[in-house]
């Protein structure tokens, strides 16, 4: 097999399980040593008309982008796997190439499903500590940290364009959801006039699951999928740390949170949340029992949160 990026010769490739995206592939080299390539191209996305634009909600693709995020990440002391080698539009794979350092560590996912409780609750305190490091940094504008920031707009207005575009993409897939979209509507104009002015902004990863979350030998969390890495109310963060993490959110908790904002972006993660996996279903992803699992919860969610 060619050697990529004078790193040695590649004897070995075994695909892992990745973002829908772009390919992430373990390279095993001739001295036994590893890396992973991460590779964007069309043929390793998944999604079927992803979303275009500038904004913080345009779709979170590409070299460009994971460069961007991990340099920022790195300067606020937050670990992600080192970037040991990028080319744009490789000459055999044809597609952007990045290697990275290889941590073989399980996911904290893994680890909260089977490992010992207590090495869990480390992770989690030290990954408390990683976004406590990410609030030091702030911008006035909103959006991906390598693209220009918007600056006119703020995140709750741009939260609930995003919200309603999602309620009518959901509605016309899921009678369900059709049945209560006018009580959806109501209830996001009411929770938005709720919210007051804000003029600084976090860094958020924006879908920090625990599936995007490595840990090393020492016990260290490493993020992985940074390419969404933005400017944005950190209660857009909160709210999905909140769904993914379930009781241990209580470990990552941050004091202060809005508590408007906060119930404003709950709902918008959750009609996001049927929307966007519906519109990945309607390409070739493989693991279409999850996208639905996803679907049917927040769904569910929804409708419940309209009829009360």
């Amino acid at each position: 097999m060619a050697d990529l990026g004078g790193r040695g010769r590649v004897v070995g490739v075994e695909r892992l399980r990745g973002g829908t995206k772009k390919g992430v592939y373990r390279l095993v080299l001739a001295d036994d040593s590893s890396v992973v390539a991460y590779v964007w191209s069309g043929a390793e996305n998944y999604w079927p008309e992803p979303h275009t634009g500038e904004g913080p909600f345009a779709h979170a693709d590409g070299l460009d982008l994971f460069v961007g995020a991990t340099e920022v990440l790195v300067s606020v002391g937050v670990r992600t796997p080192r970037v040991l080698w990028v080319e744009r539009d490789h000459r055999e794979l044809g597609a952007d190439v990045a290697l990275v350092e290889d941590v073989r560590g399980p996911t904290l996912e893994e680890h909260m499903a089977h490992g010992d409780p207590a090495f869990v609750r480390g992770v989690l305190g030290r990954l408390g500590e990683a976004l406590a490091a990410m609030g030091t940094r702030s911008e006035a504008g909103v959006g991906k940290v390598s693209r220009p920031l918007v600056r006119d707009r703020s995140c709750a207005e741009l939260v609930v364009e995003h919200a309603l575009a999602d309620l009518d993409e959901g509605a016309r897939r899921r009678p369900e959801l059709a049945e209560v979209s006018s009580r959806v509507r109501v209830r996001l104009d009411e929770l938005f006039e709720r919210v007051g002015p804000r003029f600084e902004h976090g860094l958020v990863h924006s879908e920090l699951g625990p599936d995007h979350v490595l840990v090393d030998p020492a016990g260290e969390p490493v993020l992985i999928d940074v390419e969404g890495l933005m400017f944005f109310d950190v209660e857009w963060e909160h709210v999905f740390l909140r769904f993914r993490f379930g009781d241990l959110y209580r470990y990552l908790e941050r004091p202060g949170l809005d508590p408007a904002r906060t119930e404003l972006y709950t709902w918008a993660e959750h009609l996001s949340l049927v929307a966007g996996p519906l519109r990945l279903l309607d390409g070739d992803y493989p693991d279409r029992a999850e996208m639905l699992g996803i679907v049917e919860y927040h769904l569910g969610r929804v409708v419940a949160l309209a009829r009360e």
